[in-house]
Formats: C-alpha cells, structure tokens, sequence
C-alpha cells in the first residue's frame, strides 16, 4: 500500500484500514501457529502497512494540533 493513497483517504476510513490489517494479521500469525501459513512475507508487509497507517493519522494530528496553536496566535 502506498502512502499517497493512504493521504487521500479519510480519517475514519484509515481507522476502517487499521482493523482490517489488525485482523488479518491476527488470521495469519494463528495459520503460522498451526503451520499453515503460504506466504510468511505478508506478515512484514501487513505489519508495515499498519505502521504506514498509524504515521499518516499522526501526521494529521499533529498539523491540526499545529495549526490550532498558530490560529490562537493570531
């Protein structure tokens, strides 16, 4: 997943996004448990994803939280 697309969508929609990475990911670390898991890279790449998600919601905290202390400066 890249990170354009990520900024393009909407707060609650990235929320929607964590919980689904959240759930797969659980699905696949209980396959590789049981020894059933094809493909071991998905793992990583669920887990970046999900830390791509949780920088793009920091971000846009962070320049809302930047932007209400600039406005109560002027």
């Amino acid at each position: 997943m890249k990170v354009v697309e990520l900024r393009e969508m909407s707060a609650e929609d990235l929320h929607r996004k964590v919980g689904e990475l959240h759930e797969e990911r659980f699905n696949l670390r209980f396959q590789q448990t049981l020894g059933q898991l094809t493909s071991p890279i998905r793992l990583r790449q669920l887990r970046r994803d999900t830390a791509r998600v949780h920088t793009v919601l920091r971000e846009r905290g962070a320049s809302a939280s930047t932007s209400k202390i600039e406005g109560d400066k002027a």
